[in-house]
């Protein structure tokens, strides 16, 4: 590519002694070399794209991902949002290196030795169902008396069914997704929701937290894990690029 059809994309911002792997790919097709953009303490992940293709192909959506989480994992990053270009190298270091140069460094200090962490928990359908089933008689009365007549009949009942342990299943996992709040704060991490993403969800979480101590944060888990054995299924996402917990008052 030229100069003059190509254009310069941001992956995230990271302290300026950080060096990209030779072998590091990004967007585009064929995907782009990763570099660094260097001014002062800080340093920009980018990577040339060509003007005249849009982005946002799943897998261009998954090399952004791979590309900050990868980094994420040997050193701080701030990420930014999928789709961040500018014109030219030039352009990075003015626009967004020396005009937030203060803010990103203390923002990757504040990062220094930390990641993002998901926990996920899916209930397990035939546990959770006969879990809710069993503290509701109104329910299992409901569930007998349609059990055998035509869905066209009663279809008014299924529905009401349906939302009723719906709704009940919400309500677990409030209480579910408390516990493990309580358990990540008792470690003294910074913890925060996220909106489930499927009707059996458990848990949906996420925690900033020392990879240094990630062993710690695994066995909680792990006791977690045991104690609602063939009830959820519980995983740890991570380490990851801190998505959630960007410090900077200017993350875009």
């Amino acid at each position: 590519m030229t100069e003059s059809d190509r254009a310069i994309y941001v992956y995230g911002i990271v302290p300026a002694d950080v060096e990209t792997e030779p072998d590091a790919r990004g967007v585009g097709d064929p995907p782009g070399e990763v570099t660094t953009v260097k001014h002062g303490d800080i340093a920009a992940l980018v990577s040339a794209v060509p003007t005249n293709i849009a982005l946002g192909r799943p897998e261009e959506l998954a090399a952004h991902a791979a590309l900050l989480d990868g980094a994420a994992a040997a050193a701080p990053v701030l990420p930014m949002k999928f789709g961040a270009v500018l014109d030219t190298e030039d352009h990075v270091v003015d626009e967004l290196l020396a005009a937030h140069h203060d803010e990103f460094a203390a923002a990757l200090d504040e990062l220094e030795g930390k990641a993002e962490y998901v926990i996920k928990g899916r209930y397990q359908e035939d546990a959770i169902l006969n879990e809710v089933l069993a503290e509701n008689q109104e329910f299992r009365s409901l569930r007998e008396a349609i059990r055998d007549k035509p869905a066209d009949a009663t279809r008014n009942e299924r529905i009401s069914l349906g939302e009723g342990i719906n709704n009940a299943i919400a309500a677990k996992r409030e209480a579910d997704t408390r516990v493990v709040l309580a358990a990540l704060t008792d470690l003294g991490l910074t913890v925060a929701e996220r909106e489930a993403t499927h009707e059996r969800d458990a848990v949906h979480v996420v925690c900033l937290a020392e990879t240094a101590k990630q062993s710690e944060l695994e066995d909680v888990l792990g006791r977690l894990a045991d104690e609602w054995d063939e009830r959820v299924d519980l995983r740890l996402l991570g380490p990851l690029a801190a998505y959630d917990f960007v410090v900077s008052r200017t993350p875009e």
